[in-house]
Order: structure tokens, then C-alpha cells, then sequence
């Protein structure tokens, strides 16, 4: 292996991506990049032919290429991490493996990073080419890290980034299993852009990104880096703490005053299910936070990587 450090490393996480990494791995390797580029490919567990078309672009190179082959799905934030442990470069440019992200948009991004002397420059897209669902769940996303992150309000967060060595490996030192890259990044930098670019219509397949991924994202983002979630419940159980000894004590005056409508059947079951439904809830909550401790303390793999293949170029 090379020992020369080169100026960018492209880092794709792979799930499914037969029909679209081949055109996208050889516009990289066309690129001119003053100091030199390397590509980063991470199988995140897809069982179609993403390993066998990796295998012979490996094969192929024209830039250094590294191909890393996990032993199962992990998710796409774990195979990020796995990426950034191989990746050499001085800033890393990670993009999704569906072509929506021109990697010529990615220089731009590493371009602002040397000028402004920045850490992180994330991607913002001016028209997203995503199904309204996954935009949807992108917004939402991106409000709750408004609260629970320490970020300035409004300040979009995409999988399209560029990342400095520094930043990528402070947070690459995390091995929970359940990462969220850019909570972790806001942890270890301050020094974050953003810039406008252009996302391009999926070139071939469907997205890997299904509302339960979404969902698992979302909770990752919400609970791994704040207890906001636990002073709601802590609210919310006051609120209606109150507001029953507020109902008590209507029930009590009704009763000494002989006022009230006649209760009955359906209204007590009404005020259980209430209850025992917010009960449920918060349970659930407090569950999320101990069940995640848990798998982290007893070392849930954050991903395991079943092999590393290099270009003969490298």
C-alpha cells in the first residue's frame, strides 16, 4: 500500500447497487483532482451482484479503489464509519451509491472546506429528486436535530458531505451500534458549511432507504445524543398527574354539591385507556434508552468486516 496520504478519498456505502456503482466509479475515476483521489466501497450485506461488479472495477482501476465487503447489513451510517477507517485522503467526500449525487458537486464541497478552512460542508439540495414520502421523513428528520443537536436552526443535514481527515477520524472512534454521523460530527467540530448543488434523478433501481430505515435514522438521531425524549415523558406524566387531581377534586365538589352528569362504564374505560396508553408510552421510551445501553454494553458489533481488496494501484 502507498504510503502517500492523497488529497480527497470518495467514500460510497454500497446496498444493492449492481445496476449504478460501475457508472458512477468511473465518472470518479475521470476526475481531475490536484493532489490525487482514491475510492472507498463499502458492500453494506447486498445480495445481488454489488460484490462481484466491485470485484472487477477493483480490477479495473484507473485511481486507487478499496473494496470492504461487511459480513452483513449493518446500516448505512456503520458502513460510512467502516469507510472512513479505510479512507486515507485528506478530506472525504461521501455520496450515495445511486448516482443523485454529481460527484463534480463534491469538488465543489472540498473546495469551500480548504478555502473557508472548514471541517464539514454538507450538500444542500435546491430540488431533491427523492418520492415525496422520503422527502417528508428528510424534513422531519431535520427539525428534530434543530432541537436535540446542537446545530443552528434550519441547517440541512444530508448523507452528501465532505469531511475532513480530522473530524472523520475523531468520529470514527465511535463503535456503538447505533451511530448517527452527524450528531457525532456537531460533537467534534464547529467548523461546518453548507453549499447548494444540484441532485440528480436516480439512475437505475429503487431507493434501499425504506420507511422502517427511515424510522431507525430518525430514533438514532433523537436518542442517541439527547434526553430530550426523557424530560418530555417527565412533562408530560406531570401534566396529566395534574390534570387528575384537577378531575379528583371536580369529583369531589359534584359529589358533596350533587352536581355532575352520572358516570358510568364507558367514561371509566375511557380514562383508563388513556392512561394506561400514555403509561405504555413513556415505558416505551425509558425501553429504547435502556435497551440501547444494553446492546452497547454488551458490545453489539457496530459492523464486521469480512474482507478488504485494494487495487493494484494502490
Amino acid at each position: 500500500m502507498s504510503s502517500e496520504t492523497p488529497a480527497l478519498s470518495f467514500v460510497i456505502p454500497l446496498y444493492y447497487s449492481a445496476k449504478t456503482i460501475r457508472p458512477l466509479v468511473k465518472e470518479i475515476e475521470g476526475l481531475v483532482v490536484e493532489g490525487g483521489h482514491e475510492i472507498v466501497l463499502v458492500n453494506d450485506g447486498s445480495r445481488d451482484e454489488t460484490e462481484a461488479v466491485c470485484r472487477e472495477l477493483v480490477r479495473e482501476a484507473r485511481v486507487p479503489i478499496v473494496f470492504v465487503n461487511h459480513a452483513r447489513n449493518f446500516g448505512e451510517h456503520n458502513a460510512v464509519l467502516t469507510g472512513w477507517r479505510q479512507a486515507r485522503g485528506a478530506f472525504i467526500i461521501n455520496l450515495d451509491d445511486d448516482g443523485q449525487n454529481p460527484p463534480t458537486e463534491g469538488l465543489r464541497m472540498w473546495r469551500q472546506a480548504k478555502v473557508d478552512n472548514l471541517d464539514v460542508v454538507y450538500g444542500h439540495y435546491a430540488h431533491k429528486q427523492h418520492a415525496a414520502w422520503r422527502n417528508l421523513g428528510s424534513w422531519f428528520t431535520n427539525r428534530v436535530t434543530d432541537w436535540v443537536l446542537d446545530k443552528p436552526s434550519g441547517f440541512y443535514l444530508s448523507s452528501f458531505r465532505c469531511v475532513s481527515a480530522f473530524a472523520a477520524k475523531q468520529v470514527a472512534q465511535n463503535a456503538g451500534p447505533f451511530p448517527y454521523i452527524d450528531g457525532l460530527l456537531l460533537q467534534v467540530t464547529q467548523r461546518i458549511g453548507s453549499l447548494q448543488v444540484q441532485h440528480a434523478a436516480r439512475t437505475a433501481g429503487e431507493s434501499g432507504y425504506t420507511l422502517r430505515r427511515l424510522v431507525r435514522l430518525w430514533m438514532s438521531s433523537f436518542i442517541n445524543f439527547s434526553i430530550m425524549p426523557l424530560r418530555l415523558a417527565t412533562v408530560l406524566g406531570s401534566l396529566l398527574g395534574v390534570a387528575g387531581l384537577a378531575g379528583i377534586g371536580v369529583v369531589i365538589y359534584w359529589r358533596f354539591t350533587g352536581q355532575g352528569p352520572e358516570f358510568g362504564w364507558g367514561s371509566l374505560m375511557s380514562a383508563l385507556l388513556l392512561f394506561s396508553g400514555v403509561q405504555l408510552v413513556l415505558l416505551g421510551v425509558i425501553g429504547e434508552y435502556l435497551g440501547r445501553m444494553f446492546l452497547t454494553v454488551n458490545q453489539r458489533p457496530q459492523s464486521v468486516v469480512r474482507e478488504v481488496l485494494r487495487s493494484s494501484r494502490d
